[in-house]
């Protein structure tokens, strides 16, 4: 035996089956969020200052000489190219250290146990060059002759020379006190 349903309940159960929703399909993906333009890179720092200590030295070598004055000690690539001098006077016991290239008033040594500042003058000749001119028993020749591996030596107008403090050095300054 059927019964019959009311109509009152028919009308919502087809109403209600007749609500079937679209097949779920997937939501778009959102557009991918725009890229911010790359920060401007800053301008490298300019590299730190190399302590004369960490430089190479000067291309070059020393050369020991004896002459009727004295003795010498020359630096540099060949004995006519020399960077450096330093000569023994010794009838007067001086020691000149002479810089070739232009002529200035003052002369830096920097050595391992500091730095002197050198009044210093152009030596007479047609080179131009600066010389500063010590009393043979200056300790801080002494200072030059015994830095550890290296001093430079610095003139307003030239490049600084690193120099190697080898035994050429220190011979010609115990000349002078001999």
């Amino acid at each position: 035996m059927r019964f019959p349903l009311p109509s009152a309940v028919l009308a919502p159960s087809l109403l209600l089956a007749s609500c079937v929703g679209a097949p779920d399909r997937p939501a778009p993906a959102p557009a991918p969020a725009p890229r911010p333009a790359p920060a401007p890179r800053p301008a490298p720092a300019p590299p730190a200052p190399v302590e004369w200590q960490d430089r190479d030295t000067t291309p070059g070598d020393w050369r020991y000489q004896v002459d009727g004055a004295g003795s010498v000690a020359l630096f540099g690539a060949d004995a006519q190219g020399s960077l450096f001098v330093i000569r023994c006077d010794r009838a007067a016991r001086r020691v000149s250290l002479l810089r070739p290239g232009v002529a200035a008033t003052a002369m830096t040594v920097r050595t391992s146990y500091g730095a002197v500042n050198w009044p210093a003058s152009a030596p007479s000749g047609t080179v131009p060059a600066t010389q500063a001119i010590r009393a043979a028993n200056d300790a801080a020749l002494d200072q030059i002759a015994y830095s550890r591996g290296r001093f430079a030596v610095e003139v307003q107008g030239l490049p600084m020379l690193i120099l190697p403090a080898w035994a050429e050095v220190g011979r010609v300054v115990e000349d002078c006190r001999a």
